[in-house]
């Protein structure tokens, strides 16, 4: 038999206990509310306000109205007009289009003859899963304006049989064969550098909290910082080695090229792993146990690393408050930057706001951590 007085002790100790670790309180209801607003909204397999860029060698009003066809959904939203081919491929390199339509010289002419047209769909192939959906939802767009331009056609301007007005030449480039492995593997080395380096190391100084050793620590005679540089250094080590070995991996087993500057690569992820230290020192000053650092931690940067990142779900289609708050994550902008250097070739002169937004991002935890802790050291004091 159970001896419910007993229980009830245990329980109302145990409610004292809580009331007490207001941290962990906040973090026992702060999660649910946190993980259903993340998955409400940031969890979107639509693909929508896909960035459309035009290069019309035609210039009449038919491409006009297909181009207007594509932008009256939600689906595409029209970035620019360019003039030449080199347009095309910079804007695609740089991200700020992810499909560029081209209209070859005479396309009304030939329409108007009753010949077929190809018009060229560019489609930048870094995200295999999106590329498919942007070339579908470009193709039934396309299907659609040229059945309805094919019905003008045969009531007068043309009496050659034709079957279907044009047909679309799809393109896809920095991955051809449109392997999601390619987009998926250079985002692993964002989540393993903030497993390895952000969870390991708030654990691992927490860890001498709850032995009560810390404080023998800093009575002897050793640093805080040079305290804390020890720690981190190990893992430090480990999340450097992990990523490499990915990037290794990934190509001799995926085919994962490495188009850019190996010494970018190697300062990125330098500077990442930085970051998700600097996010492991500050959870380790502001929590009191491992149960609770460790749902910080989880909180502050492994789900948003996963899920506003990029790293599988297109930020583009998420709300637009949701997409400023993917810029509080720095897995964000690394990813950026590996998947640019390993995929595309890009040089530092188009990614050098997301280094510098990874050195501030470490330092701003750093500073904050040195801080709180001056703080609770005076209050003990």
């Amino acid at each position: 038999m159970l001896n419910w007085q007993i229980v009830l002790a245990v329980a109302k100790k145990e409610i004292r206990h809580l009331k007490r670790e207001t941290r962990m309180l906040f973090v026992v209801f702060a999660f649910p509310l946190f993980l259903l607003i993340i998955f409400g909204y940031a969890i979107n397999l639509d693909v929508k306000h896909i960035r459309l860029a035009v290069l019309d060698f035609d210039k009449t009003k038919e491409t006009r109205l297909f181009v207007n066809s594509l932008t009256q959904s939600e689906y595409f939203d029209l970035v620019t007009y360019l003039n030449n081919y080199s347009e095309a491929k910079k804007i695609l390199q740089e991200g700020k289009a992810q499909l560029v339509i081209v209209f070859p010289y005479n396309f009304t002419k030939k329409l108007t003859r009753g010949e077929s047209v190809r018009i060229q769909f560019l489609i930048d192939g870094v995200n295999g899963n999106t590329s498919s959906v942007i070339y579908n939802y470009s193709n039934f767009v396309a299907n659609t304006y040229s059945m309805k331009l094919l019905s003008e056609l045969s009531n007068g301007i043309t009496t050659k049989a034709i079957d279907l007005p044009f047909e679309l030449e799809p393109r896809f480039w920095y991955n051809p064969e449109l392997k999601s492995s390619r987009f998926l593997v250079p985002g692993l080395i964002g989540i393993i550098i903030i497993l390895t380096g952000a969870i390991t190391v708030s654990l691992s100084i927490v860890r001498e909290k709850e032995r009560n050793t810390i404080e023998q620590i800093f009575i002897a005679p050793i640093k805080p910082i040079e305290f804390v540089i020890g720690k981190v250094i190990p893992y430090l080590f480990l999340a450097f080695v992990n990523s490499i070995l990915v990037v290794i991996l990934g190509n001799l087993i995926f085919g994962v090229p490495l188009k850019g500057n190996l010494v970018l690569l190697l300062l990125a992820i330098i500077l990442y792993i930085y970051s998700a230290v600097s996010i492991g020192i500050f959870v380790s000053v502001v929590s009191d146990n491992q149960l609770v650092a460790f749902l910080l931690v989880v909180i502050i940067s492994v789900l948003p690393s996963m899920l506003l990142s990029g790293f599988i779900f297109p930020i583009e289609s998420m709300p637009f408050v949701i997409q400023l708050i993917t810029n509080l994550t720095p897995a964000k902008f690394f990813l950026s930057i590996i998947r640019n250097l390993l995929l595309k070739g890009t040089g530092f002169l188009l990614l050098w706001e997301n280094y510098l937004y990874l050195l501030i991002y470490g330092s701003f935890f750093v500073l904050l951590s040195v801080v709180l802790y001056k703080k609770r050291v005076l209050i003990r004091l």
